[in-house]
């Protein structure tokens, strides 16, 4: 009886692993029920700050930790997503998949100095960061928590 309890629960465990399609970081969020990072910016214009679950693809994630990354939204557009109380990070290597975050979004003005560490974290020349100049407005997201795709 001990060894069937036993067989039993590997195998349970093994399914449970198995049958997942993501690694988790953050709160624990389920994938069904998010919109698309493309609907963002229409949302934004009727909400300025909104609770939401979000699908996008990753277009650059922080090289230094995995504290931060950037979205992909409409038009060729980018939304920067941090993650809540600076409490959890991403794997750096994730910039082209879609992964599914939940959190805050808002509409913020991001000042140069904050610009310029985020382009420092993103690995830009000395060149490129010396062109901020100007503080950005834009829509940020922080994440309570994200799913990646496992590969």
């Amino acid at each position: 009886m001990k060894k069937l309890i036993s067989i039993l629960v590997i195998v349970l465990i093994a399914n449970i692993s198995f049958g997942q399609k993501f690694d988790s970081f953050g709160e624990k969020i389920e994938a069904n029920g998010a919109i698309a990072a493309t609907e963002l910016n229409q949302k934004a214009k009727e909400t300025p700050a909104f609770e939401s679950k979000v699908s996008g693809v990753v277009e650059s994630v922080c090289q230094v930790k995995g504290c931060w990354m950037k979205v992909k939204l409409a038009d060729g557009q980018t939304m920067r997503v941090t993650f809540k109380d600076y409490g959890f990070f991403v794997p750096k290597d994730i910039a082209g998949k879609t992964v599914v975050f939940e959190g805050n979004a808002k509409t913020k003005t991001t000042s140069v100095d904050e610009l310029r560490h985020y382009a420092e974290d993103g690995g830009k020349s000395k060149e490129e960061i010396a062109k901020i100049t100007e503080p950005k407005t834009e829509l940020t997201f922080v994440a309570n928590g994200v799913l990646v795709p496992k590969n």
